[in-house]
C-alpha cells in the first residue's frame, strides 16, 4: 500500500487523517473509498493495518484522527480519551475528512466502517448524512431511535453474544427499531466478545468470527460501492 496523511480542519482545531491507498490505482476511475474509523485506543498500528488491508483490497481507506495525535497506552487512558471527545466534533470530524478527500482525491462512492467506539461514530454517521452508501458496523454503541430511523445506507452490524458493552440487549432494541423504520439493516452476532477482530489482542480475538466479518465486509462494499 502507499501510505499518506491528510490535513484537516475542523472547528475545535486541525487534525489529520491516515490515509492508504491502492499501489497502482486506476487513475482513470473513481476510488471506492471507505472511512474507517478507530477504536478507543486511537489511530495505532493496528488501525493502520486494517487501512492497509482496504487498500490491499483496491480501496482508498481514510482514517480520520478523532483524537488529534494522542494514542492510549492503556485502556484507563483510552476511556478517558473516548469520555473527552464529543458526537458533535467526532461527527464533524468525519464530515471535514470526507470533504477535504474528496479535494484530493478522484473518489467514487464512500462506505464507512468502525470497531468498538469507532463503530458507535461509524453507524451515526451513517444516519446523519447520505455522503455514505455502505455500512458496516463492528460492535458500536446504538443511537437513539430519530437518530437510527433516518438511516438510508446499506449496513451490517457485526456484534459479540458475549459482549458486555454492546450486549445482546442492545442489539435487540437496534433489531427491533429496524424492524419498525424497515431500516437496511443485518445484524450478524457471533459467539465471541467485544473486540473480536483485534487480532493484537489474544484475550478476545476471535480467528473464525472476524474472517467471517471481513469476508461480509468486504462483499458488502464491494456490492454497495461499485459504480
Amino acid at each position: 500500500m502507499k501510505s499518506d496523511a491528510l490535513k484537516v480542519e475542523t472547528t475545535n482545531g486541525p487534525a489529520t487523517a491516515f490515509v492508504a491507498s491502492p499501489e497502482q490505482p486506476d487513475e482513470d476511475s473513481p476510488l471506492t473509498t471507505v472511512i474507517l474509523i478507530q477504536e478507543y485506543w486511537g489511530i495505532t498500528d493496528h488501525m493502520k493495518d486494517i487501512a492497509g488491508r482496504y487498500a490491499a483490497e483496491g480501496f482508498l481507506c481514510l482514517a480520520p484522527d478523532l483524537f488529534r495525535g494522542k494514542v492510549a497506552r492503556d485502556s484507563s487512558e483510552a476511556s478517558k480519551l473516548m469520555q473527552a471527545l464529543t458526537i458533535d466534533d467526532g461527527l464533524e470530524n468525519i464530515k471535514q475528512t470526507v470533504a477535504a478527500a474528496q479535494s484530493k482525491y478522484k473518489m467514487g462512492k464512500i462506505g464507512i466502517t468502525g470497531y468498538c467506539m469507532g463503530g458507535t461514530f461509524a453507524l451515526a454517521a451513517a444516519c446523519e448524512t447520505d455522503e455514505f452508501s455502505a455500512a458496516a458496523v463492528f460492535y458500536g454503541d446504538i443511537p437513539d431511535e430519530h437518530t437510527l430511523s433516518k438511516l438510508k445506507a446499506a449496513t451490517i452490524f457485526f456484534a459479540g453474544s458475549r459482549d458486555k458493552w454492546i450486549n445482546p440487549e442492545k442489539v435487540d432494541r437496534l433489531r427491533t427499531i429496524a424492524r419498525q423504520y424497515n431500516l437496511p439493516v443485518e445484524i450478524v452476532s457471533y459467539d465471541a466478545d467485544h473486540a473480536f477482530f483485534n487480532d493484537t489482542r489474544t484475550e478476545v480475538y476471535d480467528t473464525a468470527a472476524a474472517h467471517d466479518a471481513w469476508t461480509r465486509t468486504l462483499a458488502l462494499f464491494r456490492k454497495q460501492l461499485a459504480s
